[in-house]
C-alpha cells in the first residue's frame, strides 16, 4: 500500500483532528503522528498586528510543497502526510498551516514534520503580509529560519 500524500492550500479553515483522523482512519501500521498547526500572532514584538495576507501563485506552489512532500517521504519511512496551508487574509487567533506526519515510529515523523515546516517557512511559493495600525508591510524570511532549514541540505 502507497503512503496518502494530501497537498492542499485553502482559503478556508481546516479542522486539524479531521484531518490527522483523515490521515490515520482504519491505519494499524501507524505508530506515530506528528502534527504541527500554525496560527496567525496578534503581535510581533510590542507591534500588534490586524492581519495577515497570505498570496501563492496557484499551481505552481502545489507543486513545489509536493516536491517536498515527495522528498519527505523518501528520506523518512513515513506512513503518510498532509501539507494545508491557507492564503487570503487571516486574523489573528485563525489557523495558517497544518503538517501532519505519521510513521510507524515517532522519530520519523518528528523528522519529516521540522523538516517540511522549515520548508514552508523559508521557501515555499507564498507571499505574506502584515497589517498594522502602521500600514501593511511585506514579511521577509528571518535569519533563524534561514539557519533552521540549512540543516536539511543534503551534503
Amino acid at each position: 500500500m502507497s503512503a496518502p500524500v494530501t497537498i492542499r492550500i485553502q482559503d478556508t479553515d481546516f479542522d486539524i483532528a479531521k484531518e490527522i483522523a483523515a490521515l490515520t482512519m482504519g491505519r494499524t501500521d501507524i505508530g506515530a503522528v506528528v502534527s504541527f498547526s500554525g496560527i496567525c500572532r496578534g503581535n510581533e514584538g510590542s507591534e500588534k498586528i490586524a492581519a495577515l495576507t497570505l498570496e501563492h501563485y496557484p499551481g505552481m506552489a502545489e507543486a513545489e510543497i509536493k516536491r517536498h512532500a515527495d522528498e519527505a517521504m523518501s528520506r523518512w519511512p513515513l506512513d503518510g502526510l498532509a501539507v494545508i496551508h491557507r492564503f487570503g487574509r487571516i486574523e489573528p487567533g485563525e489557523n495558517i498551516v497544518l503538517v501532519v506526519t505519521a510513521s510507524q515510529h515517532r522519530q520519523a515523523a518528528f523528522h519529516a514534520a521540522e523538516f517540511l515546516m522549515d520548508y514552508l517557512k523559508t521557501s515555499a511559493p507564498f507571499w505574506k503580509r502584515e497589517e498594522s495600525a502602521d500600514g501593511a508591510n511585506w514579511v521577509e524570511a528571518r535569519e533563524h529560519d534561514d539557519a533552521a532549514a540549512a540543516r536539511w541540505t543534503k551534503s
